[in-house]
This record gives C-alpha cells, structure tokens and sequence, in this order.
C-alpha cells in the first residue's frame, strides 16, 4: 500500500444542487442592480432657458414639475408651502427676492392639481414681514391672486428629532404651517454667498425656522454650523421640492448685497442637493467643494453630474461663470474648464 494520500474524488453535483446554484445566481444577478441603484442613487432636474416674469412661466412650471416625476393626481387634497426667499426685501434690489411672478405662477400650477396652496417665509433680518411682503412685492400679487400668506417667524412651532445629525442640534422647531404640509416647496432666488459659495433651494429652507425660537438673524443655527445646519433642516423636513428663480440671479457679494446677473433661467427637481449642484455648474462652481452640499443625505440627491438626469436644458450650454468674493476659501469653488476666471 502506498503511503501517499489517496487522492480527493471528483466532487459531483446532483440536478438539485445545481438548480439551486443557479436560482442563487440568477437572484444575486437581479439584485446587484438594485443594489447599485441603491449605492448609486440617480435624480432628475428639468432645466429651461429664455424666461422671462412676463412669460408663461405657470406652464414652464408645470412642464418642470411633469419633467420631475411629479403626479398631478397625487397633489388633489394635499397641502402646498411654496417657501420663497424673502431675506431681506428691499425695491432698490429686486434681484436679492425670489420674484412674485414665480410665486404665483406656482401657486398657480398647484392649485390646478387640486392642492390647497399656502405661501410662508420666515425672513432672516427682518422682524416685520409686512414690510418684507410690501417692499418685496409679494403681498399685492398673492392678494391679487388670492393666495394666502403664513407669517412663519411668529406661528406656533412644533419640535421634530433633527434626523440629518450634522450638527450638535438635538432637533428644529418647525411653525404649524410647515409641519402640516404635505410639500414644502424651496422656491430660492439663484445667487452666490459669501460664506458658503452658493444659496439655493436647500440653504432657502433656513427660511422655514422661526424668529421666535431662532431669532434675527437665525444665530443660533450659525454658531453651530452653516453647512451642517442646513443639512440637518433639509433632512428633518418631511417631502421637500425646488423651483428655483435664476430668470435675474445675484453675483458678487450675495446672498444681499451681490449685483444683478441676467440668466433667463428656471430650474425644478425632487432632489435638492442635484437641484443645487446644477445650479451650481450653471454659475462657474464645483459643487463637491460646496461643505453643505458634501453632508447632503442620499435622500437629497446625488452631486456626481453622471448620476443626474438633465431634462431640458444641459446645464453645459448655459454655464456662465458668477462674480464672487475674492476670498480663498470662495476661489477654491471655482469649477475649471468653464469659462474665464472670474474674481
């Protein structure tokens, strides 16, 4: 007999081992896209160029909103805040507000689905939003578009778990009129910031906090970080869509005392932080280097422009650089291959 080890027999396989294999291949197949999607999350955003106040924007709107997913069936019987930008409304700087038309062409576009629209703005800088209703110009076109207004500085508020877990911030007080819509909707004027790069549909929503509990301007959500407190409010809030004004934007010195920058655009999408990123690429910016945008949830939307779906317009064709602060920490933002420098 030899002392050599026998050698292991040829492993065999019975019909029902292999149908087994094979049923865990073809499962692990079906799944591996499904967990790509998940590891990979995708978001549209519907660009449109050439608009104008005077235009149609509701069907520009609507077109938006249909280009987005949107179901208008689903909006019968819901409620609706449109959440514009109202910070710190003067009519010497009309380009510093999201401008009425928009407004109300979106009230409008909603109220058609059969939602109950409400508009609401909590302004940052000013304790008296009649004034930032009067100098703004959108009290008289809601009340002549018969829209309601909700002061959200001084509303009864009501505590939510902060779910973004960003910041040190235990949680938000969020007025009534927020927590009891069924959308809150970030209508932003598109316009640069000297802190943080940008301001668009999700840092808009720091408008959704109020006076009374956060004061004017919001300090408390500043002393505990800008980027990280915006998005903590964007996770905390339930569905959350963004229209976004960039017919006259802001460059410069934003988010107040920037200079008028004529785009001619309206940008719309479910997912804010993509929303933003394109808004962002449109200004001569890289979004990654955006801190509020980098902490954005998956739910928010992807950042990577391979991941975003444009409808409309390709941001490409309408990248023009935006002036900004000549800070090192703002130049860092500066996207390159598009366009000349500016500083």
């Amino acid at each position: 007999m030899s002392d050599l080890p026998t050698a292991n027999p040829p492993r065999t396989f019975d019909r029902r081992t292999l149908l087994q294999a094979g049923g865990a291949g073809a499962a692990l197949c079906a799944i591996t896209p499904l967990l790509h999607r998940w590891a990979n999350p995708t978001a549209s955003v519907f660009v449109a160029r050439h608009q104008r106040y005077e235009g149609p924007l509701t069907q520009t709107i609507r077109d938006g909103l249909l280009a987005s997913g949107e179901l208008p069936d689903w909006y019968h019987g819901k409620r609706v805040l449109l959440k514009p930008n109202l910070v710190e409304p003067t009519k010497a700087i009309p380009h510093m507000t999201t401008h009425p038309a928009m407004i109300v062409a979106a009230a409008e576009v909603f109220r058609s689905w059969g939602a109950s629209v409400l508009v609401g703005e909590a302004p940052g800088h000013v304790r008296d939003t009649e004034m930032a209703l009067i100098e703004s110009g959108v009290g008289e076109a809601l009340d002549d578009a018969g829209v309601r207004f909700a002061d959200l500085n001084y509303e009864e508020a009501f505590w939510r778990r902060n779910r973004g877990k960003r910041s040190r911030l235990r949680g938000f007080w969020f007025p009534k009129s927020v927590a009891e819509a069924d959308v809150v909707v970030s209508m932003p004027k598109m316009k640069t910031h000297h802190w943080v790069g940008i301001t668009c549909s999700m840092k808009n929503f720091y408008g959704v906090l109020p006076g009374i509990k956060y004061g004017w301007p919001k300090n408390v959500l500043h002393h505990n970080g800008i980027p990280q407190t915006v998005a903590d409010v964007n996770a905390t809030l339930s569905r959350t869509l963004a229209i976004v004004d960039g017919i006259t934007c802001m460059e410069g010195d934003g988010p107040i005392l920037g200079s008028p920058k004529p785009m001619g655009l309206v940008l719309v999408g479910a997912s804010l932080a993509s929303v933003d990123a394109t808004a962002a690429r449109i200004m001569g910016l890289d979004p990654t280097q955006v801190e509020y945008l980098q902490l954005a949830t998956r739910r928010m939307g992807p950042l990577d422009d391979r991941l975003i779906e444009q409808r409309g317009e390709a941001w490409q064709d309408l990248a023009t650089p935006f002036q900004i602060l000549d800070k090192p920490h703002l130049q860092r933002l500066r996207l390159m291959g598009i366009g000349p420098q500016v500083t």
